[in-house]
């Protein structure tokens, strides 16, 4: 298993960079969550993962398995009321490669950010454009699964 060092940030507004950033659609559910670890089936464009995450925070242990169309197909069906539809804006400024989210359906108007980190060092040393707006890192009200689950968590 492998480890993801990311930081989390809610934007108030779309920032000017994803014009001509690429998008991908994602659509996201979750067979199983508990307070340490989730297990997610995710279709990006035309991949299909299933994917494995344990803790929280900055640092987390992550496992991604590549799945059929026709196997993502059965495990979706189990994750009823345990969804999240988004648009992935992906670019880069200065170096850093910035992930933004813009949700769709009941999570319309939501947009987080994301950027990724090969060490911690590296985490603590980012110094956040103001584009990027309140840090999120850590607070699970904004993962994807509370989000998939109890929704937004300002309105």
């Amino acid at each position: 298993m492998g480890f993801e060092i990311e930081r989390k940030f809610v934007l108030a507004q779309p920032p000017p960079q994803l014009t001509g950033a690429r998008v991908l659609p994602i659509a996201q559910g979750y067979l199983a969550v508990d307070d340490d670890a989730e297990v997610r089936v995710r279709r990006i464009g035309d991949r299909h993962v299933l994917t494995v995450k344990r803790g929280a925070g900055l640092r987390r242990l992550e496992e991604e398995i590549e799945l059929a169309a026709a196997q993502f197909d059965a495990l979706w069906r189990a994750t009823e009321g345990r969804r999240l539809e988004k648009r992935r804006h992906v670019f880069e400024e200065e170096g850093v490669t910035f992930e933004v989210d813009v949700y769709d359906g009941a999570l319309a108007g939501l947009i987080v950010a994301e950027v990724e980190f090969a060490s911690e060092d590296e985490s603590a040393a980012f110094a956040p454009p103001a584009w990027l707006g309140t840090e999120v890192t850590g607070d699970r009200r904004y993962s994807n699964q509370q989000l998939a689950l109890a929704g937004r968590p300002d309105g």
